[in-house]
């Protein structure tokens, strides 16, 4: 994610759980269907994710980084000597996280590393139109894109959506 960059996320407030001691309750529990309707809107619309990553001795390192979803994959980019970078490249997984506490998607996914000049012009300018961050820009510090697979989705907003939380196993959509 840029410097200059803010948050674009979107809160529709289906996932607000009570917590705040006014009496209000939580929503029923959502269906897999609902879950998966949500998930794929959060990745339509959201514009920056949680991107967790670790270095090949199992250091952990965490940051938010703007992406774009292209239906299929999480396409990111950061500079290609960060630790984010490094521990992508080293290991080509990553997981992460859309939403707050209580209502998140968590991604574990696999990741292609490309150089900058390796994706397609249009690619590049859907990426810098969505996040308002264009990595292909600064010449002076080298970034790469990493484009990340989901293998594993899982969504829930309470306790109640824990027990059924997958939506997607082996990168597979699994339904009701």
């Amino acid at each position: 994610m840029s410097s200059t960059s803010t948050s674009t996320s979107t809160d529709t407030g289906t996932g607000t759980g009570t917590g705040t001691g006014t009496g209000s309750t939580s929503p029923a529990p959502r269906s897999r269907t609902e879950r998966r309707r949500d998930t794929e809107h959060r990745l339509a619309h959201d514009v920056d994710v949680w991107v967790a990553s670790a270095s090949a001795d199992g250091a952990p390192y965490l940051v938010p980084l703007s992406f774009d979803w292209d239906g299929e994959a999480l396409l990111v980019a950061t500079l290609a000597n960060s630790p984010t970078g490094r521990n992508l490249t080293a290991t080509r997984a990553a997981r992460l996280a859309l939403g707050g506490t209580r209502d998140v998607t968590m991604i574990d996914g696999d990741v292609e590393v490309f150089a900058m000049d390796a994706l397609s012009q249009e690619q590049g300018d859907r990426f810098a139109a969505r996040t308002g961050f264009d990595p292909r820009r600064d010449v002076d510090t080298p970034y790469s894109w990493f484009r990340i697979t989901p293998r594993r989705v899982q969504a829930w907003r309470e306790a109640d959506e824990v027990p059924a939380r997958g939506l997607m196993r082996d990168g597979r959509w699994l339904t009701d």
